[in-house]
């Protein structure tokens, strides 16, 4: 299983971007963001943006079916995690599923404890996963292949990383494909800043 993350690293690095889209330019996509969700954790209970407080949040969308964009997300996630050593401790890192109707929480657990533990996966009823996507402005709908078994499908979502701040507040989005090192650095000083 320690080989999971590097065959996900690996397919994503080599695979096609279909199916996702990277983000609009930061600037414009933090206009109106409302850091607001409430979904389920791994065990079932009710989790809210309310419940971190006293810790800093990186929050990133996607789906386990993801074919690239999201496992290299999550590879950056917890490449970030690592390289923040001991501030690590002050940062909670979280997958939203934009794809409930496949993503339980025990399926989002295993798959994001592949990359690392410390990354905690929300699922949440369809109603309760579009409300957060709206708040934090993402935008995902399914994508079918015409005559296709409806079954099959993809989701074409927005990419890139939120960091909210330890009174719950949006700080920063960091687009997709962003440096680790650059985003380890903001991040740690956000987090040395407050």
């Amino acid at each position: 299983m320690s080989r999971l993350p590097a065959l996900f690293l690996a397919l994503a690095l080599s695979g096609p971007l279909a199916a996702q889209t990277a983000s609009l330019p930061v600037a414009e996509e933090n206009v109106g963001i409302n850091p607001r969700y409430l979904l389920q954790d791994p065990n079932g209970r009710s989790v809210t943006s309310e419940d971190f407080r006293g810790r800093f949040q990186l929050i990133a969308f996607g789906y386990t079916y993801c074919p690239d964009i999201c496992p290299t997300t999550l590879v950056e996630m917890a490449a970030i995690l690592k390289q923040l050593g001991d501030q690590a401790g002050r940062l909670q890192a979280i997958f939203i599923t934009v794809d409930p109707e496949r993503d339980s929480a025990q399926v989002l657990k295993t798959y994001t404890g592949f990359f690392d533990p410390r990354i905690v996966g929300l699922t949440g009823s369809p109603a309760l996963i579009r409300r957060a996507a709206d708040n934090f402005k993402i935008r995902y709908a399914k994508v079918r292949e015409p005559g296709g078994d409806p079954a099959h499908y993809a989701v074409d979502h927005s990419a890139g990383m939120f960091l909210l701040g330890p009174d719950g507040s949006f700080i920063a989005k960091f687009a997709f494909a962003t440096p680790v090192d650059e985003l380890s650095a903001r991040i740690s000083g956000y987090l040395g800043a407050r």
